[in-house]
């Protein structure tokens, strides 16, 4: 077996997970077969930052490095065979950022140790990645309790003739969102032509910037729902809901390298109209209570929006009279598709009564968290283990990295519809297209 058959970190409780400013104390095993002679046994603590200018490549081209310390355990000597134990301990910096793996690069944090063994004998190494956690308050973000309103207008052209316009408004409940916490949308539609839209999507967006020789962007959607078209001469409004799924926190504070936005990006093929919303994702929810306990912004339609649309053309003005649609009585959109929904095969249907209830009204997320959940990346899964002589098995700490929600095809629940939460039926008649 040789003389070195055991040599290993373990870090006390079986930790992984760290906060700045947290004592890390653990312990180094060496079991040997027969005795070594050593220079010195040494444990370093390290913390950095890569960037590479390639996907899933770890030749950095840039690096920043936010501490490196080193321990003597053991002088010059022989060790004799049998099982020791080199206790050790490190104070972690209170501005250490979070930790995080992306394509591009990585904030990683682990712990080294050596046994340095005479001249022509092979030094032994062993290592060990932990995790920092630094929570990101929301409340801490400037004008975070603002509301978060935008909206854009569009022309219909059908070949270099303007034949009217669209006034897309959009409109969340919140700015900030913690993992879990539903995000409520709420999208007004003016469409002031005689045709009709396209369907309406809005997509969940993740934007991690990477500082190498130049900036480096890594775009993907997190999650997505489509909904209905919008009739001619018609004012309709979108309510939807969209869970936030384990996602990195933004910013990532204190590291100068990568950088993480969110975006709410509602759009429409025809006309060409997209309005997008910053979003901010952290672990210390928004101390604020809506002012509805229905999903939507609990005001009157169109009341969020400075945007007055006017009037139809004059010369479609006939039309739209003799339609005999009121373009003041907006309605209802119905959603088409739902990246987080379940598939009908594996769910019956809608969420049940109890289900809906159960959903925090204030879009909150479950009260019973104690911890604020760590994500190092949506690709990311490394669990918990504890010590014992039973071999390694996962603890009951509410810090257990959460899964790749990319690879999942349905990763959530579906979260309850508009009708569902507030517990009223929707008048068919309102549908478009009845």
């Amino acid at each position: 077996m040789g003389r070195v058959q055991l040599f290993e970190i373990r870090l006390s409780q079986g930790r992984v997970v760290y906060s700045p400013g947290e004592p890390l104390a653990g312990a180094v095993r060496v079991r040997l077969g027969a005795p070594l002679p050593f220079r010195a046994i040494r444990v370093t603590c390290t913390g950095s930052c890569g960037v590479s200018n390639k996907a899933n490549d770890g030749a950095w081209v840039v690096e920043e490095s936010y501490f490196n310390s080193s321990l003597s355990l053991a002088d010059k000597g022989s060790l004799p065979a049998g099982e020791h134990n080199f206790p050790f301990q490190f104070l972690l910096p209170a501005t250490a950022p979070t930790s995080f793996e992306g394509r591009f690069g990585k904030i990683v944090y682990q712990v080294k140790a050596t046994i340095d063994t005479p001249r022509f004998s092979k030094d032994h190494k062993c290592s060990l990645v932990f995790y920092i956690l630094s929570p990101l308050n929301l409340n801490s973000i400037p004008d975070i309790e603002q509301p978060n309103v935008a909206s854009a207008t569009k022309k219909f052209s059908y070949k270099l003739v303007k034949t009217g316009s669209v006034v897309l408004t959009v409109s969340t409940d919140l700015r900030g969102y913690v993992v879990g916490q539903v995000l409520r949308l709420q999208a007004d539609i003016e469409n002031q032509s005689g045709k009709d839209t396209s369907p309406v999507v809005a997509s969940l967006l993740q934007k991690v910037s990477y500082k190498a020789k130049r900036w480096i962007y890594d775009v993907r959607t997190i999650a997505e729902v489509e909904g209905a078209g919008v009739k001619a001469w018609r004012r309709a409004q979108w309510l939807e809901q969209i869970l936030v799924p384990a996602l990195p926190q933004s910013a990532l504070p204190g590291c100068s390298l990568i950088h993480i936005d969110y975006y709410l990006q509602v759009s429409m093929k025809a006309p060409e109209a997209t309005v997008t919303l910053p979003l901010f994702v952290g672990n210390i929810a928004v101390n604020q209570t809506p002012l509805s306990p229905c999903p939507g912004l609990g005001s009157s339609p169109g009341a969020l929006s400075s945007v007055v649309p006017s009037a139809p053309p004059q010369e479609e003005e006939a039309e739209a009279v003799a339609s005999g649609l009121h373009f003041s009585d907006p309605v209802s959109l119905s959603t088409k598709s739902h990246s987080q929904q379940q598939p009908p095969s594996a769910s019956s249907g809608s969420m049940s009564g109890t289900t809906a209830e159960s959903c925090t009204q204030d879009g909150s997320p479950a009260q019973h968290s104690l911890h604020p959940p760590l994500c190092i990346s949506t690709g990311a899964t490394v669990p918990y283990f504890a010590e014992g002589s039973g071999g390694p098995v996962p603890t009951s700490s509410t810090l257990i990295l959460p899964p790749e929600y990319s690879s999942w095809g349905y990763p959530y629940e579906a979260p309850p519809s508009y009708e569902q939460s507030c517990g009223a039926s929707t008048d068919p008649g309102l549908t478009p297209g009845s």
